[in-house]
């Protein structure tokens, strides 16, 4: 089914990189499509953010390693995709709906003059902002250990085999736990997944293959490129931008319904499957040596990851001067990488 499409898509010559560039987006819209009517049956909140969105919004970096991983192109693109990938969504997708919005993860607190019931939903309400808070401030710490545990493994200037069943290994721990932390609420609340999960996971997998094609496409179109911004050397940065186009989408259409737990948690639960599944699964396949710009961009990683840990902790939202900072080294990151 897909070589026909392939094959029509690449006879339309000068226009087949946009086409499947098309094809990348549509499917990445069809994933978050669901993501959407999954989020009404039984994945709510962080968990949703946690568990099913970044399989959503990070299919495209996972099959980006896979593809490099299986045809032995450069694991330094690799790590560059992730390390784009992460310190964008850290940085500039969070901090540009903090300028502009505002990012609360905790409401601002009213008046408590109102009937019995209206204090008792309030009091509900607090209660499920405090514990979506208490999960994101889980998951903020786990990007410290992962990134650590990757900045640790890098000093030696390569991550190999042993390396990358660490990492695999620790995504999947976390995976697991939040699979039974969904069991567990929904048991809690009498809630049961429903019956067009099935369905649903379909239609996931139908934009997970699009995205393969898509990325398979694109990636050998880059490599014969030599010469200009488009070209194989900036392949790692260019890939990392294409894939956090969905991330930026959840961010603002999230914000603009006034989940800004959910803007938080897709974020930075997209960010486990860069680093650390998408390093781990390279590595599996070859080693992988560190880019120029690792250790800098670790630097900018996890000081981005503790300014969030430390206004979610204090303040239970980020102010926009914190916005403002993060997109300031977002430009740190650009200039050193690109420029430095």
């Amino acid at each position: 089914m897909a070589n026909p499409l392939i094959h029509w898509i690449e006879a339309r010559g000068p226009y087949a990189p946009w086409l499947f560039l098309a094809l990348f987006v549509a499917a990445s819209f069809l994933m978050l499509w669901r993501l959407e009517v999954l989020s009404a049956k039984g994945f709510e909140g962080t968990v949703l953010g946690t568990l099913v969105m970044p399989y959503c919004t990070g299919m495209g970096n996972l099959i980006f390693a896979c593809i490099l991983g299986r045809h032995g192109g450069s694991g330094a693109d690799v790590m560059t995709n992730s390390l784009v990938n992460n310190i964008t969504n850290m940085t500039l997708v969070l901090g540009l709906p903090a300028i502009f919005w505002g990012i609360k993860v905790l409401p601002s607190k009213g008046k408590s003059n109102g009937k019995n019931g209206a204090r008792k939903k309030s009091t509900a309400a607090g209660k499920v902002h405090e514990l979506n808070r208490l999960s994101l401030l889980l998951t903020l710490t786990a990007i410290l250990f992962f990134t650590g545990a990757v900045g640790v493994m890098g000093r030696k200037r390569w991550i190999d085999f042993n390396d990358g069943l660490v990492l695999v290994g620790l995504f999947f721990f976390w995976q697991c736990f939040h699979v039974f932390d969904v069991l567990k609420s929904n048991v809690q609340q009498g809630k049961s997944l429903s019956w067009t999960l099935p369905f649903d996971l379909a239609l996931l997998a139908i934009g997970a293959y699009g995205i393969y094609v898509s990325t398979d496409w694109l990636v050998n179109w880059l490599q014969l490129r030599h010469t200009g911004f488009i070209s194989a050397r900036y392949m790692g940065w260019l890939s990392g931008w294409l894939m956090v186009l969905p991330n930026a989408t959840l961010a603002v259409y999230y914000s603009w319904r006034g989940q800004p737990e959910t803007v938080y948690a897709s974020q930075v639960g997209d960010s486990h499957v860069s680093i650390p599944l998408c390093i781990g699964v390279y590595a599996l396949y070859h080693t992988m040596a560190m880019p120029p710009v690792f250790h800098v961009a670790m630097i900018i990683l996890l000081g981005a990851t503790m300014v969030h840990i430390f206004f979610v902790t204090t303040l239970g939202r980020l102010p926009k001067f914190a916005g403002w900072a993060l997109v300031a080294a977002y430009g740190v990151f650009l200039w050193k990488g690109l420029l430095g």
